[in-house]
């Protein structure tokens, strides 16, 4: 009885601290409840009128974001959710330029059903647009992201790739050249050859 009661103080002390553990790392704006056992973390942040994300608990299993006033998601923010199962996003005010990449993308890894229901809210060329269906050519603003020595990059690139096309022509017409000096040179000298085995044929003639 002694070493079963033990146990049972153990286990309820472990628990204890695993539920104070796990809401320390709750939210403050958000509810988190328990799945039961070490499976992980429900965590609703619905309705909570959020202009970010937060900072979420690594064993979010559920999440909960729909319903707030969130415009974008800042890269890596929700890439340590390793365990998540079920995200739901929807009804936010997405500004849908090239910073809504990072979002677009994460829901396809994590919840193609979940981004299929996120619409854009601005700018007003693709406003109420679903965000999956968007492309390059629709944020149109992606080119100004671009770090400036990546488009150093690119200029160098396009440069060095221009002046080779540019010297392989070139070699390309000169020995196209030295093949017709070549060919005429060859004439000039079959030319000169037959002038002279018909000058020596005319003597050889004359002779007799």
């Amino acid at each position: 009885m002694k070493k079963t009661g033990l146990i049972s103080v153990v286990g309820f002390a472990v628990s204890l601290l695993f539920h104070t553990t796990q809401s320390k790392a709750c939210p403050p704006s958000c509810h988190c409840q328990p799945l039961g056992g070490m499976r992980g973390l429900c965590v609703d942040c619905s309705s909570q009128k959020l202009t970010q994300v937060p900072v979420l608990p690594a064993n979010t299993r559920r999440l909960y974001l729909q319903n707030n006033s969130l415009t974008s998601v800042p890269p890596g923010a929700l890439d340590s959710l390793s365990s998540l199962e079920e995200v739901k996003i929807l009804d936010n005010p997405w500004n849908c330029d090239c910073h809504i990449l990072y979002l677009k993308l994460w829901l396809e890894d994590v919840s193609a059903s979940s981004l299929a229901n996120v619409r854009c809210a601005t700018p007003a060329p693709v406003s109420m647009k679903p965000l999956r269906q968007l492309t390059g050519n629709e944020l149109g603003i992606c080119k100004r992201l671009l770090p400036v020595k990546c488009l150093e990059f690119f200029w160098r690139d396009l440069t060095l790739i221009a002046g080779a096309i540019i010297t392989l022509i070139l070699v390309a017409l000169a020995l196209k050249c030295s093949k017709k000096l070549v060919c005429q040179t060859s004439l000039s000298q079959y030319d000169s050859a037959g002038w002279l085995l018909g000058r020596h044929a005319s003597k050889n003639h004359k002779i007799q």
